[in-house]
């Protein structure tokens, strides 16, 4: 299992990129809706949990989208991952871990 932070960013489409932006989470909402990744949009990019190779295809296949179905000729994509073997941890588990220490 991994998770992912990502932030794609189409080079040369102007100020706005929200139809590219948008194009991105509909591959990975597409995966999700397969059971294949989960995924949570937030106002910088998606947080992305699920198999390596699921995650990475959708990472390709947005790309992909991007390149063929928009044009887009350049995109630079950051991307900050985490992996733990001791236990399985979702996404709103370790949302949920921070909000019970903020009650504290």
């Amino acid at each position: 299992q991994v998770m992912i932070d990502l932030c794609v960013v189409p080079l040369g489409c102007g100020v706005s990129v929200r139809k590219e932006v948008t194009e991105v989470e509909k591959v990975l909402r597409r995966y999700e809706a397969e059971g294949k990744i989960v995924c949570r949009l937030h106002g910088y990019g998606t947080n992305v949990s699920g198999k390596w190779d699921d995650v990475m295809g959708a990472v390709r296949e947005a790309h992909e989208v991007l390149h063929n179905d928009l044009g887009v000729v350049r995109i630079t994509s950051s991307l900050r991952m985490g992996t733990r073997i001791d236990k399985t941890q979702t996404m709103d588990e370790k949302v949920a871990a921070v909000e019970e220490g903020l009650k504290r």
